[in-house]
């Protein structure tokens, strides 16, 4: 029997939403985009998120940053602890501090700025047995040690070599952390990792370019509800079968800037015991 665990959110709402520059594969800034319809969709999220029992903290969106939307990509928090993000593409390097200073502000203790890139859960995703750090056109490789230091658990590299994928977010989704259960899309990922996801994850849901390239991997599960973007159909019927109940949400104006469901989505992770 699979069952929810509330869990604890920050997002920011897409206040400056726009795509006035081109950092990923999906970013046209010549194709106009609808910030009052991608605040209705955010809005639409965060209230999915607080009716299926989960508690999810606001943070205030800055003037200029328009990905800011993007709250998975501000830190990373495991057991309490955050790691900053240190980002690669100067458009954004003004929401690290922003993130920063609010994890601050609301009490954690231990919070560090970087030293090497990472673009935080976008890069970085988090089961009971690991850390999976993705690599190859965001975060530095060195950040994965900066991580494994960091939080004590054992970070397992993954090289991308999709440029449509050019986060760990979009190629893989942690279903149900405490078990160590992925689905991921093969594709994405160089030959080595691909043998590495296979020796760890036997068991793992598959998905498709089909349902991939509709940012179906980049979900939401809180061990039992899998929130994921409606285009994805491919992948509903394989979560039923394995006891998830699967959440389409039409996320379709924020992925005009390369994101969805889960870059919305940043998780605080407390420590143990909270």
């Amino acid at each position: 029997m699979r069952t929810s665990t509330p869990r604890r959110y920050l997002m920011c709402p897409p206040a400056y939403f726009a795509v006035s520059y081109s950092i990923n594969p999906w970013m046209d800034p010549t194709k106009p985009v609808d910030p009052a319809l991608a605040l209705f969709q955010w809005e639409d999220l965060r209230d999915r998120y607080r009716a299926l029992g989960h508690t999810v903290e606001v943070l205030d969106p800055v003037p200029g940053l328009p990905d800011m939307v993007f709250a998975a990509n501000g830190a990373t928090v495991v057991d309490g602890h955050v790691l900053g993000a240190r980002f690669a593409n100067p458009e954004r390097t003004g929401e690290a501090p922003a993130h920063l200073a609010w994890f601050r502000a609301h009490g954690f203790a231990e919070v560090r700025e970087p030293v090497h890139v990472n673009e935080a859960e976008g890069d970085f995703a988090v089961t009971t047995s690991w850390i999976l750090a993705g690599q190859g056109f965001r975060s530095s490789l060195l950040s994965h040690t900066e991580a494994q230091e960091f939080f004590g658990r054992p970070v397992i590299g993954l090289e991308l070599v999709d440029p449509r994928f050019y986060h760990l977010d979009t190629a893989l989704s942690v279903l149900d952390g405490a078990a160590d259960e992925v689905m991921y899309y093969p594709g994405a990922f160089s030959p080595g990792s691909r043998a590495v996801l296979a020796r760890l994850f036997p068991d793992a849901l598959l998905a498709d370019e089909e349902d991939a390239a509709a940012f179906g991997l980049n979900a939401v599960c809180d061990g039992l509800h899998v929130l994921l973007p409606r285009a994805a159909r491919g992948l509903r019927a394989p979560l039923r079968e394995r006891g998830f109940d699967p959440v389409p949400v039409d996320m379709s104006e924020l992925h005009k800037a390369g994101g969805s469901v889960k870059c919305c989505t940043l998780e605080i992770r407390p420590a143990p015991g909270r």
